[in-house]
């Protein structure tokens, strides 16, 4: 059936859906339509997406990722905004279609912003900007604005000049591995038959979105948090505005440093990759506790009074144990990756709490949560996802569950943590030209034999490559911090002379 046409009255009744509420919560195939003189342009699109993925698959496990305007062009995000458009745009057959679009502040992220936005509306699908928000603000809101899918433009914790995109599908949910694989394919194709006139999408903007984001993060503190003075380091990113006031609104003494975004200046020395200045800001301001996100705010480290970093193992070790305590704990059972510390089983083997392990990446601590129906997993960095309240990694909403056990238990965070006793790990990222090809190099799988060995049943090694960059990461625990040193040093000079 054909989808009716639209008309200028039905961009008012866009407009009209989104306007604040009072309170509620409301390559190329032949077929791409093209003229003879419009080709040149489709065979440049071509070339910059050829570029883009000889490093390999287009997804990574985050996402789109590479260096802005020279591996992410402008021209890649807008095939990537039509080809998610035509692969989530048309699902339910409704008559609007509707994509929520984010992304954080670094500069690159106006462009891309711009590009996805024409790609998403060149096949009829209107564009919600919601504008500078966290990622699982945006992942919130495109269930919350009952959007056929969202889009993300962050680089989360990468340096400034990398920007990546992200996509959820239909209620703010990651996509699977097969819906990446066709947008893929999309992308690959080119574009097909667009519409023209009144068919094509239009842009509004959601000027409420923050403060339904905030009103739905509120939802989450058990405890007010008055009394609790809390330094928190936003990365000059996407929670910049969004932390403060979600933490004030709690009831605490909020003091924000890195908050002043550019950008340029995006985890540039701060954020939860740069945890020095919170930890020393704590200490001086003798605040209770400090907390950091990432650039787009989907992770949450800790520091405790005494200026000592919590980690996402010790912030799941406390949640786990609070939500066992109020019965809100599923089957029982925490969620988390091979990454985190043997400390972490250690403490939940105590409790007699039952641990899922999953590979490297928050949408696999979400799959397994689907999987089993269970309420609390993620990582050691800091990616902490509770399906009560969100799709993805909230670090605005672990920083308000983790504040809200310290109110109800007036404990501090040195002592709610205590339970956490993390083995010596030292983990070593050795920048290499193909991550996939090096780590599986005979050179490499001989001294990670070599040092498993050596390790025996006391510690443990892990080598992967990154899901997001050009890096393959050598993680090994021991009993004692200088041999989890020359063990992992070892294997990454392996590594290296492969590169």
């Amino acid at each position: 059936m054909s989808r009716p046409l639209r008309t200028a009255a039905d961009h008012s009744v866009l407009t009209a859906r989104f306007q604040p509420d009072a309170g509620g919560e409301s390559r190329l195939g032949t077929d791409s339509g093209l003229t003879r003189a419009s080709q040149p342009t489709v065979r440049s699109l071509g070339t910059s997406y050829e570029k883009f993925v000889g490093m390999g698959r287009l997804f990574g496990t985050d996402g789109v990722r590479g260096v802005a305007n020279q591996d992410l062009t402008a021209e890649l995000a807008m095939a990537l905004g039509s080809a998610a458009a035509r692969r989530l745009g048309s699902v339910g057959g409704r008559a609007r279609r509707v994509a929520v679009v984010g992304r954080d502040p670094r500069a690159s992220g106006e462009m891309l912003e711009a590009a996805v936005i024409a790609g998403i509306t060149s096949e009829g699908v209107d564009a919600l900007r919601v504008g500078v928000l966290p990622t699982p603000a945006v992942a919130y809101l495109a269930g919350a604005y009952d959007a056929d899918f969202g889009v993300m433009i962050s680089a989360s914790h990468n340096p400034m000049p990398d920007n990546g995109i992200k996509i959820f599908g239909p209620g703010g949910h990651k996509l699977d591995d097969a819906a990446e694989d066709r947008i893929e394919e999309l992308v690959h194709q080119g574009p097909g038959h667009r519409p023209t006139g009144a068919r094509i999408g239009r842009v509004v903007d959601a000027e409420d979105a923050l403060d339904r984001y905030l009103r739905h993060v509120g939802k989450a503190v058990t405890t007010r948090l008055d009394g609790l003075t809390v330094v928190v380091d936003c990365a000059n990113g996407a929670a910049s505005a969004a932390a403060p006031r979600a933490y004030r609104a709690a009831g605490a003494n909020v003091i924000a440093i890195s908050a002043e975004p550019n950008g340029l200046n995006i985890n540039d020395g701060c954020g939860s990759t740069h945890m020095g200045a919170l930890q020393a800001a704590v200490v001086a301001h003798r605040a209770d506790l400090g907390l950091a996100h990432d650039g787009d705010a989907d992770r949450c480290l800790a520091v405790d009074a005494n200026g000592e970093i919590i980690d996402g193992d010790a912030i799941m070790v406390i949640l786990a144990l609070a939500m066992q305590e109020a019965g809100e704990l599923a089957s029982n059972t925490l969620v988390t990756t091979v990454m985190s510390n043997l400390g972490l089983h250690l403490a939940m083997r105590s409790a007699a709490i039952e641990v899922r392990t999953t590979g490297v990446g928050d949408r696999y601590v979400l799959e397994e949560l689907r999987a089993g129906e269970y309420s609390l997993g993620g990582e050691q960095s800091g990616h902490i996802v509770m399906p009560a309240f969100g799709t993805t990694g909230d670090g605005i909403l672990t920083g308000l569950r983790l504040m809200s056990r310290m109110a109800h238990t007036q404990t501090s965070l040195a002592t709610l943590a205590a339970p956490m006793q993390t083995l010596p790990q030292v983990l070593i990222n050795v920048e290499v030209a193909d991550k996939a090809t090096v780590a599986e190099a005979p050179e490499v799988r001989t001294a990670v034999a070599e040092a498993e060995r050596a390790l025996g049943d006391s510690g443990r090694i892990l080598l992967r490559p990154s899901g997001t960059e050009q890096v393959v990461r050598v993680m090994v625990e021991a009993a004692d911090e200088d041999t989890a040193r020359r063990l992992a040093v070892r294997v990454a000079d392996s590594v290296s002379e492969q590169s």
